[in-house]
């Protein structure tokens, strides 16, 4: 009895003197406001052990990065954040031309980033729409990579996409269900027209895919939708989320609506399971910005992360207060402190 309370107060001991470090880091150095971080699709990772908030960008968010790959900065109050550290850096002859919409997900001890890769190569075929202004079909899909520790270093799986490769996919996000894992992601208008969300069952280890893709929703299921067979609509940015009080699941996803903008939108899964089928589609943030996500603070508090405006180079970070009815998603105030 008496090894076992020596025991714990080592590792109190250990916790304290790590998170009391951490502390006096970031107080030591400069540390970056939100408002001015320029960051497109951001993800945050909010660590429950260590009482950090993880925020994951592509490093071309940032000028004089000079790598291409993802970083991460750190806060523990979600205003203030340490400068960005690299935790996957990418091949520079690997053709890759952009990187969009990194995601760390903690599963099963270890840590997980999903990113799209977009390649120089082109996809064989036609474009579905004869136009000048229609979008080269470039090689996209997203890619998964693995470490013991949120900030990296990450290494892959594979060298090819976790999405169908002859697809042109994007924004692939991680969700557990019945104790498998699945991949959510959107198969991009460019090639489709009509952009569309899937899922697919990835392996135990989160190595592979499972099976084929499955459909979920059309872009132009969105309120107020373009109707032209001629014009792209786009799926972007889709996370899932379960209702702790009711169990239902919603899914935040974002597009763009005539007279909107660029928005996020909020649908439901009717049977609570991931294969749907997916009504109630409603808009629930119209401010030109989006690709959205959900955390939980510190403080028990749901919240949105979204970039606004979709404007480059004035992309930066907002965060607003979700409440959670278990009947819908409304967004009760933006906020930048607990």
């Amino acid at each position: 009895m008496k090894n076992i309370r020596c025991l714990l107060l080592c590792i109190f001991i250990i916790i304290t003197v790590f998170r009391q470090g951490y502390v006096y880091a970031q107080t030591t150095q400069s540390l970056l406001k939100t408002e001015n971080i320029r960051i497109r699709d951001p993800f945050i990772y909010a660590d429950p052990d260590r009482k950090i908030y993880y925020l994951y960008a592509q490093s071309a968010n940032r000028a004089g990065s000079n790598f291409t790959g993802v970083e991460a900065y750190t806060s523990t109050d979600l205003k203030n954040w340490t400068e960005p550290q690299r935790v996957l850096t990418l091949p520079d002859d690997a053709g890759i031309i952009s990187v969009w919409a990194p995601e760390m997900h903690a599963y099963k001890g270890k840590y997980y980033i999903f990113v799209t890769l977009t390649f120089k190569d082109t996809l064989p075929g036609k474009k579905p729409v004869k136009s000048a202004n229609w979008p080269k079909m470039h090689v996209r899909g997203t890619h998964v990579f693995h470490s013991d520790s949120p900030l990296g270093p990450f290494h892959p799986f594979k060298v090819t996409s976790f999405t169908p490769e002859n697809w042109m996919a994007l924004d692939g996000s991680l969700f557990v269900e019945d104790h498998k894992p699945y991949m959510v992601f959107c198969h991009e208008w460019v090639q489709t027209v009509d952009g569309t969300i899937n899922y697919i069952q990835l392996k135990g280890d989160l190595s592979d895919t499972v099976g084929k893709p499955q459909f979920m929703f059309s872009a132009s299921d969105a309120p107020g939708a373009i109707r032209s067979p001629l014009k792209g609509k786009v799926t972007d940015g889709c996370f899932l989320y379960r209702s702790e009080k009711s169990g239902r699941l919603y899914m935040i996803w974002s597009t763009f609506i005539p007279e909107k903008g660029y928005c996020v939108l909020c649908t439901h899964s009717e049977t609570g399971k991931i294969i749907g089928p997916w009504k109630g589609q409603t808009v629930i943030y119209k401010k030109n910005g989006g690709h959205g996500m959900l955390f939980k603070s510190f403080g028990g508090q749901l919240v949105l992360a979204l970039h606004q405006p979709n404007d480059s180079p004035e992309e930066r970070l907002h965060l607003f207060q979700i409440s959670d009815d278990g009947v819908g998603l409304e967004i009760s105030r933006e906020y930048f402190m607990e």
